[in-house]
């Protein structure tokens, strides 16, 4: 660490944060180093005291990447109150933290890790990496909706959805799998054609895929899932 790190992606490396929220964190004043008040921009070396909100803060050494199935009603957040925040639902040992998001209303596959490259890789849309939800909703789906919902739909401020994979599984279920993630975005695509989706499940980020894994129940990413994701990522 000779030519120093950068603060943020120091704290994102420590699973402190994801770097945008480090800097969010270094906006408000809640990081030092070795005693001053940090800003935007500034890089760690070696022997450096680094603090959040008074707390000593270090690179971590094990890297935890957690594969969780979150059930519906729990929320994506690190904040402890929110009675019904993902961290306190898992009660895992060590820090970590969510990747992306997963709206409260929904379940599914939800990777949890203190991997801070790895989250911000997979979280920016550049990457393009494929999301698979299946999806249950009011009433029959038709031909004409899997066509609409496959050639992108209006949503948020105007923006349309782009082009992705949508196939029919049965009478109300069918199939989805994005390659962007804007909020609630596969609930506004549905209610532009008239549907109300009463399920949500994501069942597969990447190569990573929730099969059998029970509903609340973590388990450790296998070592293959971690280099076919990191091959794919360039980590």
């Amino acid at each position: 660490m000779s030519e120093g790190t950068r603060l943020n992606k120091f704290i994102s490396e420590a699973g402190v944060a994801s770097r945008r929220a480090a800097d969010r964190l270094v906006e408000e004043g809640r990081i030092t180093i070795n005693g001053r008040t940090a800003v935007v921009g500034d890089k760690v070396f070696d022997g450096d005291d680094v603090r959040v909100d008074g707390k000593p803060v270090s690179k971590v050494e094990e890297d935890i990447i957690l594969v969780f199935h979150k059930p519906r009603g729990i929320t994506c957040t690190s904040d402890h109150g929110d009675r019904d925040n993902v961290i306190d639902f898992i009660g895992y040992p060590k820090r970590i933290y969510s990747v992306g998001r997963l709206d409260k209303d929904s379940e599914g596959l939800l990777l949890m890790t203190n991997n801070g490259e790895l989250a911000n890789r997979i979280m920016r849309a550049r990457y393009d990496h494929e999301k698979e939800y299946i999806v249950t909703v009011d009433r029959p789906v038709t031909d004409d909706f899997i066509k609409g919902m496959s050639n992108g739909v209006p949503v948020l401020d105007g923006k349309i959805t782009r082009k992705c994979l949508v196939e029919k599984v049965s009478k109300n279920r069918f199939r989805i799998i994005l390659k962007q993630g804007l909020n609630r975005q596969i609930r506004r695509m549905c209610e532009y054609f008239g549907y109300d989706v009463t399920r949500l499940v994501r069942v597969r980020i990447m190569n990573v895929e929730l099969g059998d894994l029970p509903v609340g129940k973590y388990r450790d990413m296998s070592k293959g899932e971690r280099e076919e994701m990191f091959r794919r990522l360039g980590i």
